[in-house]
C-alpha cells in the first residue's frame, strides 16, 4: 500500500468517525445501529447492540450518558485483568465508554489515556469525563499510530474494533510495543480475517470504514507481533460473532471472511545471566 493510499484510508476512517461523534451529540442516527461504525440515539438499541458485544448492564449504567454508543466488536476489559494504580491506554477511544469501565477499576491511584484521531470524538469523551467526574481519565488527540505517549509508561493496553482501521498496522504494533512497561500486555478486540479478502471488499473504503475490509489474517497478526518481540501471544476467533457481523453490511456475505477475536501478548520482561 503505498502512501497516497494510506491516506486516502485515514481520512476515509477520519471522516465516518466525525459523522458518527456529531450524529451522537445531535441525538440522529449513522450508519445501522448494529454496527461497529454505527450509532444512535435510542438507549435501548445501544444497550442490546452492548450486551451483544459482552458488557452488562452494570457496566453501561455506570457510564455517563452518550459514552456507549453501541461501538465496538467485543469487551477487551474482559480479558485484560485491571488492577488498582494501574495506567491504562486505550486505543481508538471514541466517546469514552471503555475508558470510564476501565477507571472503576483503576482507582484514583490509577490512571487512563484514551487516544483517538478524531477532534469531534475527543471533544465528546472530554465532556463525558467532566459529567462524570473522572479525574483520573484524559484523552489526547493522535493516531494510534504515532502515539502521543512517552515510552515504557503504560501497563496494559486495550481497544475495541479499531486496529483493523489502520493502514499500518505493524506501526501500530511497533507503538504499543514501545509505550509497555516491561512485563505489560495487550487485551484487545478486534475483526481478524479468516481467509484472504476478495478484492470487492479489500478496495472499498465505506467497508474499511465499517470495520471489515482492513482486517488482517490471524497468522498475519501473529507474525507482526512476534517480529516485535512480544510474547505469550493468543489470538482467538470468535466464530458466534459472525452472527452480528452479518448486520454490519447485509446482503455482502462479509461474515464469512471476517469475524471478532481476542488478541493478548505480552511484552517481555528485561533478561538476566541467572534467569536466562
Amino acid at each position: 500500500m503505498n502512501q497516497k493510499q494510506a491516506d486516502d484510508i485515514r481520512q476515509q476512517v477520519r471522516n465516518s468517525y466525525t459523522q458518527v461523534a456529531e450524529a451522537s451529540n445531535q441525538g440522529d442516527c449513522c450508519g445501522t445501529q448494529s454496527s461497529c461504525c454505527g450509532v444512535s440515539n435510542d438507549d435501548a438499541i445501544n444497550t442490546l447492540v452492548s450486551t451483544r458485544l459482552g458488557y452488562s448492564q452494570r457496566d453501561l449504567d455506570n457510564v455517563p450518558s452518550g459514552a456507549d454508543m453501541g461501538l465496538g466488536c467485543g469487551n477487551p476489559r474482559a480479558i485484560a485483568s485491571i488492577a488498582p494504580g494501574e495506567t491504562v491506554l486505550d486505543l481508538g477511544s471514541g466517546g469514552g465508554f471503555d475508558c470510564f469501565l476501565a477507571a472503576t477499576e483503576i482507582g484514583e491511584s490509577g490512571h487512563v489515556i484514551g487516544i483517538d484521531m478524531t477532534p469531534s470524538m475527543i471533544s465528546k469523551a472530554r465532556a463525558n469525563a467532566v459529567k462524570g467526574q473522572y479525574s483520573q481519565v484524559e484523552f489526547r488527540l493522535g493516531e494510534i499510530e504515532h502515539m502521543p505517549v512517552a515510552d515504557e509508561t503504560v501497563d496494559v493496553i486495550i481497544s475495541n474494533c479499531v486496529i483493523n482501521l489502520s493502514p499500518d498496522k505493524k506501526q501500530v504494533f511497533a507503538e504499543t510495543f514501545r509505550v509497555l512497561k516491561p512485563g505489560g500486555r495487550l487485551a484487545i478486540s478486534d475483526v481478524v480475517a479468516s481467509m484472504a479478502l476478495p478484492e470487492a471488499i479489500r478496495n472499498d473504503l465505506a467497508l474499511y470504514s465499517g470495520c471489515m475490509a482492513g482486517a488482517s489474517q490471524v497468522s498475519e497478526l501473529q507474525d507482526i507481533l512476534q517480529q516485535l518481540g512480544f510474547e505469550q501471544i493468543n489470538i482467538q476467533p470468535k466464530d458466534e460473532s459472525k452472527a452480528f457481523i452479518k448486520d454490519w453490511a447485509p446482503g455482502r456475505g462479509v461474515e464469512e471472511y471476517v469475524l471478532s477475536a481476542t488478541i493478548e501478548a505480552i511484552k517481555p520482561l528485561p533478561c538476566c545471566n541467572s534467569c536466562c
